[in-house]
C-alpha cells in the first residue's frame, strides 16, 4: 500500500517537473526598445496563448504612427498589432505564431510605421518588460 502511494507521488512529481521544464522556455511577457529615424520608444507585450491574443502598450516619441507589427528575421509579418495604430490594445493572433514568439522572442522585431518611414522605428523583442 505504501509503495503504491510512493509510486503515485513520484509520478506526480515527475509530471510537474516536466511541465515546469516545458514552460520555462515560454515568455508571455515581452518587451522591445524601439529606435530609428532619430526617434525612440518602447513597447511591452503580454501574450495570452490560450486565448490566441496579444496585448500591448507603446510609449513612443514619434507622432503620426500608422501601424505596428511583429516580424520575423526576414521581415515577414507574424502578427499585426491592430488594424491601425493604437498606443494600447489587444489583437487576435494565431496560437502558432504566439508559441513561436514566446519560445524565441529574440528572433522577432516590432516594426512601427509612420507615413514617411514605414518600419524604420523598430526593436528586437526580449523576455521581460522594457523601460524608458
Amino acid at each position: 500500500m505504501r509503495s503504491k502511494a510512493l509510486t503515485l507521488a513520484l509520478a506526480a512529481a515527475a509530471a510537474l517537473a516536466t511541465a515546469s521544464i516545458a514552460a520555462a522556455g515560454m515568455h508571455p511577457t515581452l518587451g522591445a526598445k524601439l529606435s530609428g529615424m532619430g526617434e525612440h520608444g518602447i513597447v511591452n507585450l503580454q501574450s495570452h496563448e490560450m486565448k490566441g491574443q496579444i496585448c500591448w502598450k507603446f510609449q513612443l516619441s514619434v507622432m503620426h504612427v500608422k501601424s505596428a507589427t511583429i516580424r520575423d528575421a526576414g521581415g515577414m509579418v507574424v502578427a499585426k498589432l491592430g488594424n491601425m495604430y493604437r498606443a494600447k490594445g489587444c489583437a487576435m493572433v494565431s496560437k502558432t505564431a504566439l508559441t513561436m514568439i514566446e519560445n524565441k522572442p529574440s528572433s522577432y522585431r516590432v516594426w512601427v510605421a509612420t507615413p514617411g518611414h514605414p518600419g524604420d522605428l523598430r526593436g528586437r523583442l526580449f523576455a521581460g518588460m522594457a523601460h524608458m
